[in-house]
């Protein structure tokens, strides 16, 4: 008798699976961006649906071809995030997308980046249970990020740019769940 195979998880990868379950639904984001070193602002709101992603669905899959990882890599979750901004100063949409996140070991990769379409890895880790710390690298900048959950209502996150070891842009957001 075969028993099925149980894939043994890293504390890091159960602690993403249990982040990317625990954001699933509709967000209601409200940013501001500041331009540094000058401080100009920008302010937006998005709506933003986050689906889970099962280890060895097809979005998965075709993430892993993307990245060309090769066929026995599997990634053990991932999320699905798409969404609808708005300026908030000129009321008009700013960008409406999608991108997907596949998660193994402490590499969280992604279809597309912040600022660029091409697929990107990040680095990932959890400074406590509740809040992820992702660090991107691309086109010379460096993209910090910190996603925090507050019960299971509000979202807040950070983003700081960096290149050539200067900061360039910070984003702030407060996420509330709608659904």
């Amino acid at each position: 008798m075969t028993l099925p195979l149980k894939l043994a998880h890293t504390a890091d990868e159960s602690q993403i699976i249990e982040f990317f379950q625990e954001s699933v639904g509709q967000w209601r984001s409200e940013r501001r961006y500041y331009t540094l070193p000058d401080g100009e602002t920008k302010e937006m709101e998005s709506i933003i649906n986050i689906r889970f992603l099962e280890q060895g669905c097809e979005e998965l899959q075709k993430l892993a071809q993307i990245h060309e990882l090769p066929e026995s890599v599997i990634l053990v979750c991932g999320a699905e995030v798409n969404w609808c901004s708005t300026d908030v100063l000129k009321d008009r949409t700013e960008s409406q997308g999608s991108t997907l996140f596949g998660a193994l070991g402490n590499n969280l990769y992604r279809d597309r980046g912040f600022a660029t379409s091409k697929p990107v890895t990040a680095k990932y880790n959890f400074p406590n249970t509740k809040t992820l710390y992702l660090r991107t690298e691309y086109k010379g900048s460096v993209f910090e990020e910190e996603l925090k959950l507050i019960g299971n209502k509000y979202r807040t996150r950070q983003t700081i740019i960096s290149r050539a070891g200067e900061q360039i842009m910070i984003g702030q957001y407060l996420e509330k769940r709608i659904v």
